[in-house]
């Protein structure tokens, strides 16, 4: 998601300057970008920018317990949204995900719902959210690890995609990407939600 995020940005006018903050460099990232390796745990001061999105993300089974999970899905995403804020960044677009809310008894949706809350009570002018159903994108060429429920997913949408609500079809990663940066560059003022249909650029 990072990385379609990145290529959406460059075509900006007039042309933008991309800090990319990362856990280790991108091999391939598009031309312009400048890539800063951090510790999300421990941030640096941040160059001061005027927008910022937020890709942050894993899975209760990579992370290990809920613990780690929330460690990178809550604390890691709005660190780097307070920081952001601090630098000087008034819109900002952050990659959530269907079912997002801070009283779901899913745990997952729980604690993407609380991440929204505190991004949103941050003070920037404009805050999008994308919450996309399944990604689809392709993990071999990013030398990421295939997930087994996001493969039986996209199986899935090929024999009843037609048949499915466009809310709960798989998207692919591109579309929420170009959606996102749109959206915060000509979103009006205060706190934005853009659901999978609304993502979807076809």
């Amino acid at each position: 998601m990072g990385r379609e995020i990145l290529a959406a940005l460059p075509g900006a006018e007039p042309p933008a300057v991309v800090h990319a903050l990362v856990r280790r460099p991108l091999d391939g990232a598009p031309a312009g970008i400048h890539q800063q390796v951090v510790d999300f745990a421990a941030l640096p001061p941040l160059a001061a920018a005027d927008e910022v999105y937020i890709a942050l993300g894993t899975t209760i089974k990579a992370a290990g317990s809920q613990a780690a999970f929330r460690a990178v899905d809550f604390d890691a995403v709005v660190a780097v949204a307070r920081a952001a804020r601090a630098s000087g960044a008034s819109r900002i677009g952050v990659v959530s995900a269907l079912g997002a809310d801070p009283q779901s008894p899913v745990f997952y949706n729980r604690v993407k719902g609380e991440m929204e809350r505190a991004v949103s009570a941050l003070g920037f002018e404009t805050v999008v959210f994308a919450r996309p159903s399944l990604l689809l994108g392709d993990r071999d060429r990013l030398g990421q690890p295939r997930r087994f429920g996001e493969q039986l997913g996209q199986r899935a949408m090929r024999w009843v995609g037609s048949v499915v609500p466009a809310r709960w079809r798989a998207i692919d990663a591109r579309d929420v990407a170009i959606s996102l940066v749109e959206a915060v560059r000509t979103g009006s003022p205060g706190v934005h939600v853009l659901s999978s249909e609304a993502l979807r650029r076809d």
